[in-house]
């Protein structure tokens, strides 16, 4: 979601700040807009002082202004309040938070004293769908508007820990995926860390801590317990039966959700951890259709997130579905925390997470040296130094090329006689043109030490018995993959290696559907399915195509 939504237009400043290029981030829209726009609302007056809605609001309204002034503020780093811009005539209040349940991340306060137009939830999202010329505007304005932050770190939290702590690494990659404004300081190299943790005497024992609204501390939270504190987790109606429910945020449940939810069916997306799944810790994506010069993973995804929440899809993240109870209809979703969820179709889209090392003193550096990703949150890790990524895989070769700008050397560690099987022709063709990366084909990882971190990396020649060390504190893993299916419980076949089977005709009979389960009603798409080819692009397709499916079994079934 960090990532600018297109390049700014002719005439408009080109600064990567979008602060700096206030026609887009905060437009004035024209009168026939306004006027457009007072249809799906109505006019209230203020006066100077009045609060529109408050930082840490839930389910807050759409304003245009029509008179007077309104200025945006958040509290800082400090517990202070800042203004971020004073809306005027004919500009409007929101950002990205519009489009879900979340806290919002600033208040409203009138400077002058006013008019607006203020247009319920609903039928401010039948206005975005109803008005694209309108809709396009705000969209690319809020997504602006949520990028200042980040880049500014406002209204946001404070992380304070060590960045090759594990912990440390963890919040910051859950914060980053999930698009929320934060600022890092690094108790190994940061002066204004020490200054902060004296400051809300914190020990280092305590490490690492996240600091919120100003003054609350959070000393080493879980995501969940940091997801609630944010005000990122949204509340469950018990009552409510949703037409789909989709397990798993990576690019296959994404799509299913966008079209599922333009479709007109009601949509949640329940999430563990952050969009984007594997798919959104790759550093750059080159060979997704649309995107000549690449996009990164996270980029992709925070932009099909909000494409889903445009249509009305509702997003649960940090808590984890840990089970399933296909009994009956609807069926129940068990998630982690307590909570349920209720539909009637699920698909499941949970992917599959990458193989660790059978080598001894690996428990002990995951996170602190071992990764999993080769974001740009890992990519600061790696300045200057050695690193190892095992894996022949299209991931592998976006992180040997990403790192190679950032690392002395790459080396790439794989049991095979190469990478040409298993990775895309141009990937192989750039490692093979890079004296950065080194491919160390039929090799395996023999030993890891180090103290508390991860210090050095051997590995050995399979043929030879050959082994190397080199002094490397950052060993990416990407290899193999296993799938996301133990919460289950045994409702849908899978096969001896735990991929989901598809393939089935929902009622027993022909045609059979594609991505249909041996459970009518529940399907799978993307990297959990078996025989799925592991692609961005391919994950893409199948949960556009799946609706379809989803949709006669609906109406045929009379679950509908």
């Amino acid at each position: 979601m960090a990532d600018l939504p297109d390049p700014p237009a002719a005439g408009d400043d080109d600064s990567s700040d979008p602060y700096a290029r206030p026609a887009q981030t905060f437009p004035h829209l024209n009168t026939d807009m306004a006027e457009r726009i007072r249809h799906y609302g109505r006019e209230e007056r203020f006066a100077a002082g009045d609060t529109l809605f408050r930082e840490g609001d839930r389910g807050v309204d759409f304003f245009l202004l029509t008179d007077g002034a309104v200025a945006m503020v958040q509290t800082d780093a400090h517990g202070d309040e800042v203004v971020v811009t004073t809306h005027g005539p004919h500009q409007f209040t929101g950002e990205l938070d519009l489009f879900n349940e979340r806290e919002v991340l600033v208040g409203a306060r009138a400077t002058e004293a006013g008019a607006a137009i203020r247009v319920p939830r609903a039928a401010f999202r039948r206005m975005v769908s109803a008005e694209p010329d309108i809709g396009e505007i705000i969209l690319r304005a809020f997504i602006l508007r949520r990028v200042g932050m980040i880049q500014h770190a406002g209204g946001g939290a404070i992380l304070i820990g060590s960045m090759h702590a594990a912990d440390t690494l963890r919040i910051q990659s859950f914060l980053t995926r999930n698009g929320y404004p934060h600022r890092m300081l690094d108790t190994d190299s940061d002066p204004d860390a020490r200054s902060a943790l004296d400051c809300f005497q914190i020990g280092d024992d305590a490490l690492p801590v996240v600091v919120t609204h100003g003054h609350d501390v959070l000393r080493r939270p879980d995501n969940s317990t940091l997801a609630d504190a944010l005000g990122l987790t949204e509340g469950f109606d018990p009552d409510r039966i949703y037409d789909v429910a989709v397990v798993g945020a990576g690019p296959a449940g994404l799509a299913a959700a966008v079209y599922a939810a333009s479709e007109g069916l009601d949509t949640i997306v329940i999430e563990g951890t952050a969009p984007g799944g594997q798919a959104g810790t790759s550093s750059r994506i080159e060979n997704y259709l649309g995107f000549p010069t690449g996009i990164s993973g996270q980029a992709l995804a925070g932009r099909a997130q909000v494409q889903a929440q445009k249509f009305g899809a509702r997003l649960a993240v940090a808590r984890p579905a840990i089970g399933l109870d296909c009994s009956g209809q609807p069926f129940r979703l068990a998630l982690d925390g307590g909570d349920g969820v209720a539909a009637r179709c699920v698909v499941v889209a949970t992917g599959a997470r990458y193989r660790t090392l059978d080598v001894a003193g690996h428990e002990r550096f995951e996170g602190q040296g071992i990764h999993y990703a080769a974001t740009a949150l890992e990519g600061k890790l790696c300045i200057g130094g050695e690193v190892v990524i095992v894996g022949g895989g299209n991931s592998a070769g976006q992180a040997a090329m990403f790192l190679s700008g950032k690392a002395r050397h790459v080396h790439i560690v794989v049991r095979g006689p190469g990478l040409a099987e298993t990775m895309s022709a141009y990937l192989v063709q750039r490692i093979d043109d890079s004296d950065r990366i080194t491919l160390h084909p039929h090799s395996e990882i023999s030993a890891l030490a180090g103290d508390t971190y991860l210090e050095r990396v051997s590995w050995r020649d399979r043929r030879s018995g050959a082994e190397q060390t080199h002094d490397c504190g950052n060993l990416f893993l990407m290899i193999g993959a296993v799938p996301n299916t133990d919460w289950l419980g045994g409702c849908i076949a899978l096969d001896d290696k735990g991929f989901v089977v598809t393939g089935h005709a929902p009622d027993g009979r022909a045609p059979v559907a594609p991505y249909a389960t041996s459970r009518p009603g529940i399907y799978a798409v993307g990297d959990v399915r078996a025989g799925s080819v592991k692609r961005v692009a391919s994950g893409v397709g199948e949960g556009s195509v799946v609706v379809q499916s989803i949709h006669r079994w609906l109406a045929e079934s009379g679950a509908s």
